[in-house]
Order: C-alpha cells, then sequence, then structure tokens
C-alpha cells in the first residue's frame, strides 16, 4: 500500500526510538551506497554515532577501502595499483574474479590469455567464476574457509623452509625451529621487511597443518 514520505519517516522514527526505550541500539544499521553530501555527511557521519550504534557501512567496505587494506597492510600503500599482469607466470586468483569485477577489466581480460600460454592460473573460489571457469587448478573451498586454507599454506611454507629468506629474514642460527605445534623464542628471528612473523607463528600458525 503506497504511504506518503511523511508517515515513512514517522515509521523510522517510532522503530529507532523504540530501540533507544529499549536500549539496544546497535540494532540499528545503516547501509549506504556511493557518495552524496546528505548520505556521507549527515545519515553516515553523524547519525549512527548520535544514535549509539556502531553497524554503518558504506560500499567502500565491499570496494575501494578494501581493496587498499592489502597493499597498504603489507607494502604500506594505501591507494589504487593494478597488477603486472604483463609479466605475470603464476596467478592465483583468490576471492575474486578480475575477468568481471575488478577495477581494470578489460586490461584483465586482454592479458589473461597471455597469462595461460605461459604460465599458470589457480582459482580460490566457492563459485564457478569466469576466471575459474578458464583456469588451470580450481580450489572450491566452503564459503567462509579461505583464512583456514590461508593459515594452512603459511604452515607448509614455515615449517618446511619456503619463505623468501631475502624479504622475511631467518633465524640467527641458520637452524628452522618451525616446528609443528612448537612455540618459538621471539629473539632467535632476525626479522628485515615483516613485522611479528614469529609471534603470530606462536599464536596462530604452529597449529595450522594443513
Amino acid at each position: 500500500v503506497p504511504i506518503s514520505w511523511e508517515e515513512a519517516l514517522d515509521t523510522l522514527a517510532d522503530k529507532m526510538m523504540e530501540l533507544r526505550k529499549n536500549n539496544e541500539p546497535e540494532k540499528l544499521m545503516y547501509m549506504r551506497g556511493r557518495y552524496s553530501p546528505t548520505s556521507t555527511d549527515l545519515l553516515y557521519g553523524t547519525l549512527p554515532k548520535i544514535f549509539g550504534t556502531p553497524n554503518y557501512y558504506s560500499h567502500s567496505a565491499i570496494c575501494a577501502e578494501a581493496e587498499k587494506m592489502g597493499p597498504g597492510y603489507t607494502q604500506g600503500f594505501f591507494g589504487y595499483r593494478d597488477y603486472d599482469l604483463a609479466k605475470t607466470k603464476c596467478l592465483v586468483v583468490w576471492g575474486c574474479d578480475p575477468l568481471s569485477s575488478n577495477r581494470q577489466v578489460p586490461n584483465a581480460i586482454a592479458k589473461f590469455s597471455d597469462i595461460l600460454d605461459r604460465g599458470t592460473v589457480i582459482a580460490v573460489d566457492p563459485r564457478m567464476s569466469a576466471s575459474v571457469a578458464k583456469a588451470n587448478e580450481w580450489l572450491p573451498i566452503r564459503p567462509g574457509e579461505d583464512g583456514a586454507l590461508a593459515a594452512g599454506i603459511a604452515h607448509v611454507l614455515l615449517t618446511e623452509g619456503l619463505w623468501s629468506k631475502e624479504f622475511v629474514g631467518s633465524f640467527k642460527d641458520g637452524k628452522n625451529l618451525f616446528k609443528t605445534g612448537a612455540t618459538v623464542d621471539e629473539t632467535a628471528f632476525a626479522e628485515k621487511q615483516t613485522h611479528g612473523i614469529v609471534k603470530f607463528w606462536n599464536i596462530e600458525f604452529k597449529d595450522r597443518t594443513p
């Protein structure tokens, strides 16, 4: 049944006040699309804080800001970038589909066949995407188990000594102390470009066998 804007606003206000009176402001969630002065500054920037809910999200959470987090935390570069597909010999497409959803879809389409000719494409994705259909190997993991797979890979890289010593660093006495289930003394490892790898091994990776 069509209602007026006034009725809609009254209904929304009543529901919000009901949450406040029940001391449940966190049950309000605000989601917005792309930017506008109203949605960004007022509804997204001010309303949730005044109301008392931490649950407000913009499209950036699954778009640009999420993309920046990887290079931001690994390379210190929080910005847009693309990949050197022209020289890639092994492409791991993990939880994404650069042939249909990417900042440079035409570029990925143009370069993809060349990568297949000279190298390998491995796709990690629970769904059959366009990239999966063309990949040399598909790991159809269960939804939500990306972290388990990543931790298992990290465990193998460390226990078998396959990490880049030039970038990560190594043990001071040259002996690999990463053994399944064993805690490692942080002072025994001389890190270079990484931070806290032994600490993370002790907390998480030591027990994460494939």
